[in-house]
């Protein structure tokens, strides 16, 4: 899987709100997060049945997703799931303090 989603926030505020997304994937599902470097994050670990691998890369106006694809059954409910929760960790009009952890 590989895709990207735009938004309109600092590369800063970005990169603070993907290490909020990072820390709810590990306390909701175990899913580890790990820091490459300072805008690339790498994530692994198993969600119910399916192997979840994958690396996030914050760059200025939007952040790229490129993960191992879970297969044909799983394909569209990971991206809607992944898209999902940057729409709702990089949305402006929510306070970055007030994101789930």
């Amino acid at each position: 899987m590989d895709f990207e989603y735009k938004h309109s926030l600092s590369i800063e505020d970005a990169r603070n709100r993907l290490k909020a997304l990072g820390e709810y994937l590990c306390n909701r599902h175990g899913i580890q997060a790990s820091w490459v470097d300072e805008d690339t994050v790498k994530f692994s670990g198993k969600y119910m049945v399916v192997e979840v691998e994958g690396e996030m890369r914050n760059a200025p106006g939007t952040v790229r997703f490129q993960g191992k694809d879970p297969g044909f059954l799983f394909r569209k409910k990971a991206q809607t799931y992944i898209l999902g929760k940057l729409e709702k960790y990089l949305n402006p009009t929510t306070a970055a303090d007030s994101l789930p952890r």
